[in-house]
């Protein structure tokens, strides 16, 4: 059994975001030292890896415990798991055509800027009431 500053280090979570899922039940409250200290097994620490690697891959907590559920389930259920997956995938594949329209829009404003001009075309165009 190791404490929350030892956990955190293993896991890569902060120890605030650690104290923040207990309270929401996102992993279940860890064992009590004798003086109140919180202790962290193994298996404590597998989970808040999960959680880790589910949140670095851009999953929204929500998907993150329902993905550690599904892992700490008798019978994981790959479906489930693959489906998620696909949502989220189609989820980053929008985010990536809605930057890529940014980049074009910002592109398109900046190329029409010269150094030095009193007056900035890209200024006066982001005052314009169209959209970009």
């Amino acid at each position: 059994m190791i404490a929350i500053g030892e956990a955190s280090r293993q896991s890569g979570v902060g120890i605030e975001t650690i104290r923040y899922y207990e309270r929401e039940g996102i992993v279940p409250k860890p064992a009590r030292a004798q003086n109140n200290r919180r202790l962290y097994s193994a298996s404590d620490v597998g989970r808040l890896r999960l959680l880790k690697k589910c949140r670095d891959l851009g999953f929204p907590l929500s998907d993150a415990k329902a993905l550690l559920d599904l892992s700490e389930g008798g019978d994981e259920d790959c479906r489930s798991v693959k489906e998620m997956a696909e949502a989220h995938i189609a989820n980053v594949r929008s985010k990536i055509d809605e930057l890529k329209r940014l980049e074009g829009a910002l592109s398109e404003l900046s190329a029409n800027c010269e150094t030095g001009n009193v007056s900035c075309p890209m200024l006066a165009r982001l005052r314009m009431v169209e959209d970009i």
